[in-house]
């Protein structure tokens, strides 16, 4: 898998930890957009059967992630929110170029950039609780999360040559990492 460019600060870890229930929100908001989204990329090429197959599979997947986050939830007492627009996802998208095919390309690449920053966040929400249910909860989603990452790389790398996908994301990298350097510090994934 590829590297991020900008590391999440210890701090966000601690607003995380600090209004965990918000997170819990949040994260269930951000699984089934995810849903959503692979929902959204087999239906706009259903005449490309290997992304049609792995969104179909992906969709589902992050529904029973939803349902997981659902669960943990209603444990705490928690009720699901309102969506909220997500600032990181809507400034990523920003960056989609017109044309069909460079617009299936940049749809592939930012899916893997949004999966692979979900994992390293996951992975220090996993890092920082203590040792439980929880704690294994969330390091599942991180590998998980890295997982996708990959096979949307993969999937754009099936579509498109090797130079075009690495030149295209070695740039949406360097753009990811100043629009994650600016984000707020909140009790959610981004």
């Amino acid at each position: 898998m590829f590297s991020l460019r900008y590391a999440t600060r210890s701090e966000w870890v601690d607003t995380v930890l600090a209004d965990f229930n918000a997170f819990l929100v949040d994260h269930a908001a951000a699984e089934k957009k995810a849903s959503g989204m692979a929902v959204s990329m087999l239906s706009h090429y259903p005449d490309r059967p290997a992304l049609v197959t792995a969104m179909a599979d992906l969709a589902i997947e992050e529904l029973v992630h939803f349902r997981e986050v659902i669960k943990i939830m209603t444990a705490r007492g928690v009720q699901l929110g309102a969506d909220n627009k997500d600032v990181y996802v809507n400034q990523l998208r920003k960056l989609t170029r017109k044309g069909s095919q460079a617009y299936m390309l940049d749809r592939l690449i930012l899916g893997g950039v949004i999966e692979a920053r979900g994992c390293e966040r996951f992975g220090l929400v996993a890092q920082a609780l203590a040792e439980g249910d929880l704690k294994h909860f969330y390091q599942r989603i991180a590998d998980s999360e890295a997982k996708h990452g990959s096979l949307f790389i993969d999937l754009a790398k099936l579509y498109f040559s090797d130079s075009e996908v690495e030149n295209r994301l070695d740039e949406i990298l360097d753009r990811e990492a100043a629009i994650v350097e600016a984000l707020p510090l909140v009790a959610a994934l981004h």
